[in-house]
């Protein structure tokens, strides 16, 4: 295969995008016309490995999931995860759409404004409402010490 090569995958329908993995890739292998061994074939995974992941009794290694994302031209976040799983919800998605009109200058700002939003959002927990002080620290102490210190 030819690594500067990209490949174009043919669209896939929208029933493919509400399904579990074994769901997901049965479709896909059905889609093309594959049996599972010429599947098993094309990915250099065992047949009977092939017969588990459909069965849902077994879920891939990374190394599989990309060997199979490969073989039907798609990524791996589609096959593991369900249509809006991971990405912003519709509202958000379509000013990040939007955003491609910017210039780079302009994009640039966003992702600073953006990236400083999501700091203060996870530097929340680590601050006492209404006070502005760090939250307490649990004093963990190693059972090791403990004992030498009841010793003593």
């Amino acid at each position: 295969m030819n690594p500067t090569r990209t490949m174009q995958a043919p669209p896939l329908p929208a029933s493919l995008y509400a399904m579990s993995f074994s769901d997901r890739i049965i479709a896909l292998r059905r889609e093309r016309g594959m049996t599972q061994q010429g599947f098993a074939d094309a990915t250099g995974i065992h047949v009977q490995q092939i017969k588990r992941y459909e069965a849902d009794t077994s879920q891939p290694s990374a190394d599989a999931l990309k060997k199979i994302a490969v073989c039907f031209g798609v990524t791996t976040d589609w096959l593991l995860f369900e249509d809006a799983e991971r990405g912003p919800d519709d509202d958000l998605r379509l000013q990040f759409e939007a955003m491609n009109q910017l210039s780079t200058e302009e994009k640039a700002v966003a992702r600073e404004v953006l990236e400083g939003l999501l700091l203060k959002h996870s530097a929340r927990k680590w601050i006492v409402p209404n006070t502005g002080a760090p939250a307490a620290k649990k004093k963990v102490t190693s059972t090791k010490r403990q004992a030498s210190a009841a010793h003593r």
